[in-house]
């Protein structure tokens, strides 16, 4: 893993999906293979690093905060849109933690969502205040196939508790599934669910896979060589007219009703 200390310029970005979203870092330690960030982050890099082996420290992210959030309107603040906050390096840098500190500081309500249990260590300042949010990304609940795809992640179970905590302290939580994986996210919908609501989660966001550059290379690997059985279905699916997602899209939400769970369909 290659980690190098950068400056920004900006930190406190407008962002579609909140008024704001904060990447602390640039890259992601966890490597997961079908990240959408991947494409995004190269165009704006020089090198032939593989995604999951570089990673660049905002280490002036502080000084570079607390000059916006003095001039910005408070809004919502997403952590985060192209990384994840609480990759294995924030125990390191707490850049994430002190990020939240001076955002709740100054009214900023924050939207966090991680792969990583790290994020209940810093429960004691997302619970000061109620509008912050707390949400973990699920694609299985199949160590094998979590393993393959996210290789350096929390399992889900360490996820579930950090959810399970936060709805303890007060706050909103959420799991995001997805993307789903084709023949493997799916195996029991139901059954996911059910451990998502278990576990605390108000509400469920559901995304497909999308193919964003350099996406397919990266999944196809994986696929030709866990699971190569699944190839020409994924191919099938994925650059083919196919009802697959819509079918998927119908029994989750059939299961959703049956277990009384809100959910948010992202496609």
């Amino acid at each position: 893993m290659k980690i190098r200390e950068v400056k920004c310029k900006t930190l406190l970005n407008n962002s579609a999906i909140a008024d704001y979203c904060v990447n602390p870092y640039v890259g992601c330690q966890h490597g997961c293979r079908y990240c959408y960030a991947a494409g995004i982050t190269f165009r704006f890099r020089r090198g032939k690093e593989e995604w999951g082996e570089f990673l660049d420290v905002k280490t002036n992210a502080l000084e570079v905060l607390s000059r916006e959030v003095e001039k910005k309107k408070a809004g919502k603040v997403y952590l985060s849109s192209l990384t994840d906050p609480y990759q294995p390096v924030e125990k390191k840098y707490e850049l994430t933690r002190k990020i939240l500190e001076m955002l709740v500081k100054k009214g900023f309500p924050v939207i966090v969502q991680t792969k990583s249990n790290l994020v209940a260590r810093d429960l004691d300042v997302l619970k000061r205040n109620k509008l912050n949010e707390v949400g973990v990304t699920v694609v299985t609940l199949d160590e094998e196939v979590r393993r393959n795809f996210e290789p350096a992640s929390s399992n889900a179970e360490e996820r579930l508790e950090a959810i399970r905590l936060a709805k303890e302290n007060g706050l909103r939580t959420y799991v995001f599934f997805g993307p789903i994986l084709p023949f493997l996210s799916e195996t029991d919908l139901e059954g996911f669910l059910t451990r998502f609501k278990k576990a605390g989660a108000d509400y469920v966001y559901v995304d497909r896979l999308n193919l964003r550059p350099m996406v397919w290379s990266m999944v196809s690997k994986i696929v030709l060589k866990k699971y190569p059985e699944l190839y020409d279905g994924w191919r099938k699916i994925l650059f083919s007219e196919s009802s697959y997602y819509d079918e998927v899209k119908k029994k989750v939400f059939e299961a959703s009703k049956k277990i009384g769970l809100e959910l948010v369909f992202c496609y």
